[in-house]
């Protein structure tokens, strides 16, 4: 058994920063159980002044493979007689280049980082979790905004679908992923179509299909997004069912966002939303499906958002602590649940 430390990425976000070790060594035992030999003694050390995650194991090249996706990673190492480090080649799955997920910058957006990181612990609690490297998957986001989560599952090679209920977010996020396509010089067809139910107007659809390369677009290896402008708890309907491998959503936070109640007005309790949302979102998971939640726990208490997730006949999936603060306001959780 040999012993490793992981350099931590640098932040962008100061106080996500601050958190960083202890919200990485949750994601790091997460990924134990898809590693040839697992994981012990996980904990935090500092080497020549530096703060590095250090565990133990007998990492494979697929096991490095899955590691090199942790959403703090940023170099990995060997530890040699206790002092050298010998360095491990990381090998993502970045399918395009990062500016996909950073350049977008608009109020409310989440850390990227901290977006990777809740879709890694969602996947690796579905029974999609041995595919994660290789498998064709769906990542579904209800609360899709501007497309964060949506433009991670690309960059992880996936197909993507998101639900937005403000037009006004789908048409930025059409103009970006447009915009940003063409600047690539990538083959895709981008079209928002309206979606009819009982014959009246009910929604608009955005269509994208995408490829990482000439090559890939000939052999027909392309992803497809769809975004569709709708109420995520009115879909009956507007979707077919069993679309989607894992779920994956950052509930309103109750101070910037906030979501439509049955009267058309804005409500700030997630609460509400996640009770008339998830009897929706059910139908269009596949088998072993998971969902990944994010939350402010200061506005929504945790126990009773696994209420709501235990009510519906989902499993919840134990963790290691992720609440963390952001601000002042928001005092952000994780919560994974999967299909019994």
């Amino acid at each position: 058994m040999s012993r490793y430390a992981l350099l931590l990425a640098p932040s962008a976000n100061r106080v996500y920063a601050d958190q960083a070790a202890r919200l990485a060594t949750a994601e790091l035992a997460a990924f134990g159980p898809v590693l040839s030999s697992g994981l012990d003694d996980i904990g935090v050390t500092t080497l020549g002044g530096v703060e590095y995650l250090v565990f133990d194991g007998s990492l494979s090249e697929r096991d490095i493979a899955y590691l090199s996706n942790l959403s703090s990673a940023y170099a990995l190492f060997e530890r040699l007689d206790g002092e050298l480090l010998r360095p491990l080649t990381l090998s993502p799955l970045a399918r395009y280049d990062s500016d996909l997920i950073t350049i977008p910058k608009y109020a409310g957006k989440t850390n990227e980082q901290f977006t990777k990181l809740v879709l890694n612990l969602t996947l690796l609690a579905s029974g999609s979790a041995g595919r994660m490297l290789d498998g064709h998957l769906t990542v579904l986001d209800p609360l899709a905004g501007r497309g964060t989560t949506l433009n991670q599952a690309l960059m992880y090679g996936y197909d993507a679908v998101g639900i937005e209920i403000d037009g006004k977010d789908v048409e930025a996020y059409k103009l970006f992923l447009q915009t940003w396509l063409k600047r690539k010089r990538l083959k895709h067809t981008a079209e928002l179509v309206p979606v009819r139910r009982q014959g009246k107007r009910a929604a608009r659809r955005l269509e994208v299909t995408l490829a990482a390369s000439k090559d890939d677009h000939k052999a027909g290896a392309v992803q497809k997004l769809v975004v569709l402008q709708a109420d995520t708890t009115q879909l009956d309907g507007l979707l077919r069912g069993g679309v989607a491998d894992v779920l994956v959503a950052d509930l309103p936070y109750g101070v910037a966002h906030g979501s439509y109640d049955d009267n058309g007005g804005i409500s700030r309790r997630p609460l509400d939303l996640l009770e008339r949302a998830v009897p929706q979102w059910l139908p269009l998971l596949r088998d072993g499906a998971a969902i990944g939640l994010s939350w402010n726990t200061k506005v929504a208490r945790r126990e009773l958002a696994e209420d709501i997730l235990l009510a519906n006949g989902l499993e919840l999936v134990p963790q290691l602590p992720l609440s963390h603060r952001v601000d002042q306001g928001i005092e952000r959780d994780v919560l994974i649940a999967r299909l019994t």
